[in-house]
């Protein structure tokens, strides 16, 4: 049933594996060649999604397609909603790549402590920038309509002189 795989430098490497050394394994064992396949078209698939929708993709996988049904694994409630008003175009661009999708189906799959939020950048304010901002809220009439807009305004500039951001 298994045969014994003796261990010598040709097939094992304390190097990390690769991809080419995974299909090499793969392509060895005569069970596991049947696989490969399968493997390559949803890596196909997997890379069609993310060229189509780069972004949002590079967090979801692609847990299964079978009967033109595609389901995907998506890490959290917001993606998966921000994912499904997408999904007319991911269905458009993958018919026109071949693909016959018939429906998309999303699963929330929690994944491991990940960060998935994109760093903000942060929005500086050269000095004149500033000096204008303070100039402002001194010319502003003072009336009720204009207090809150005033207050926030010197709140700001006191903060960017303070070097809070």
């Amino acid at each position: 049933m298994f045969r014994r795989m003796r261990f010598n430098s040709s097939n094992i490497s304390l190097k990390r594996p690769t991809a080419v050394g995974a299909t090499d394994f793969l392509r060895r064992n005569d069970r596991m060649a049947a696989l490969l396949p399968a493997i390559e078209r949803m890596a196909r698939l997997q890379k069609d999604c993310a060229d189509c929708l780069p972004a949002m993709f590079k967090h979801c996988e692609i847990l299964a397609f079978e009967d033109s049904q595609l389901i995907l694994s998506v890490p959290t409630t917001a993606l998966a909603a921000k994912l499904k008003q997408q999904l007319p175009k991911l269905q458009d661009t993958l018919a026109r790549r071949g693909w016959q999708v018939a429906a998309v189906k999303l699963k929330v799959q929690m994944t491991k402590a990940v960060e998935i939020k994109e760093k903000m950048r942060a929005l500086e304010l050269p000095p004149a920038a500033v000096e204008a901002f303070d100039q402002l809220s001194s010319s502003l009439e003072a009336s009720p309509q204009n207090s809150q807009l005033i207050d926030a305004v010197k709140a700001m500039v006191a903060r960017r002189r303070a070097g809070g951001g």
